[in-house]
């Protein structure tokens, strides 16, 4: 389990029809094989989170003669299936415009994701290569400026792509001013009084934010450590585009879990912080108005992370 304290192979069975880790390999062997045209020769291991799982498989080196391992995803989330497929076909069209990523591999039919069976109910699966690197390390400032960078340069490529399979459901109003009243609403209504100074200012940056003056597009939507790999100090792969979508690309640097690595949780320092900006601007300048606005996100998303009860975090004291 990636980040849930259930049963493993309970969860497998109950979630994806497979009883044994065993079964899970035999069936992963026979769907790569027939729709993938790639003979596996181990699955090496599962990770299960929510309605998707992760297998890493191990491939015959005459088979793939560029490299060893594949990654493989699959999701029963059905009401996701067409954004999934969006997504493949997004990362494979940034990976030709030369952002580092892991590009989906086209099944026999030419499709980047595919709509497979495993007993009880129709999985969107997709097959992706192994990439040996490490996850970010926030304590290397190198790696962290160029993971700013390369965020800046994602923004760019995103930019230039329009699906409305990624941008979900048409907004009402603009999007600043849906942003805004986010946050004033969660202020009336949701604000738990754990951090009342921070309340304080970010209710008093309401009054006075100005009209953003950029416009929104496609985003990462979960830009942090765990998604961003890197060998030394140089990124080499951005991963897990699941959460797309369309908003202001400060979004991406006003994510409090910037420097998450799965279960451990903790508030991202705001050295690090300044050294991503750093890396980011070197590509993207950021205008006044839109760090007055990142300002104002990252107080707000910070109050949001505080936890109920105990915090040994110290998110309550990182705002």
């Amino acid at each position: 389990m990636l980040w849930e304290s259930v049963e493993p192979r309970g969860a497998l069975r109950e979630r994806f029809g497979l009883d044994s880790f065993d079964e899970a390999s035999s069936w992963l062997t026979k769907v790569l094989s027939e729709v993938w045209a790639v003979e596996a020769v181990a699955c090496e291991r599962i990770i299960i989170s929510g309605d998707n799982a992760i297998a890493w498989v191990r491939t015959d080196q005459a088979v793939l003669t560029d490299q060893e391992g594949l990654v493989v995803k699959w999701s029963r989330a059905q009401e996701q299936f067409d954004k999934f497929a969006a997504t493949a076909e997004l990362i494979d069209a940034l990976h030709g415009q030369g952002v580092p990523v892991a590009p989906p591999r086209a099944s026999v039919d030419g499709e980047l994701r595919v709509i497979v069976d495993s007993g009880p109910w129709p999985l969107s699966m997709t097959v992706q290569p192994a990439i040996e690197a490490d996850l970010l390390d926030t304590t290397d400032e190198t790696a962290v400026r160029a993971a700013g960078a390369c965020l800046a340069t994602l923004h760019e490529a995103l930019a230039t792509h329009q699906d409305s399979r990624l941008t979900g459901r048409a907004w009402a109003a603009p999007e600043q001013e849906q942003s805004l009243h986010r946050m004033e609403t969660w202020l009336e209504s949701h604000d738990a009084g754990l951090a009342p100074a921070a309340s304080e200012r970010l209710r008093e940056h309401l009054t006075s934010l100005p009209p953003i003056d950029v416009e929104p597009q496609l985003i990462h939507n979960d830009y942090r450590a765990s998604n961003v790999l890197t060998k030394g100090s140089e990124v080499v792969a951005v991963l897990d585009f699941d959460e797309v979508g369309r908003d202001y690309c400060i979004s991406d640097l006003a994510n409090p879990f910037f420097g998450t690595h799965f279960t451990k949780w903790q508030p991202t320092p705001a050295s690090v912080r300044e050294v991503l900006l750093e890396g980011y601007q070197s590509v993207r300048p950021l205008g006044r108005i839109e760090r007055q606005w990142l300002e104002v996100l990252v107080l707000w998303r910070g109050i949001q992370a505080i936890p109920p009860g105990d915090d040994p975090a110290g998110w309550a004291n990182a705002v």
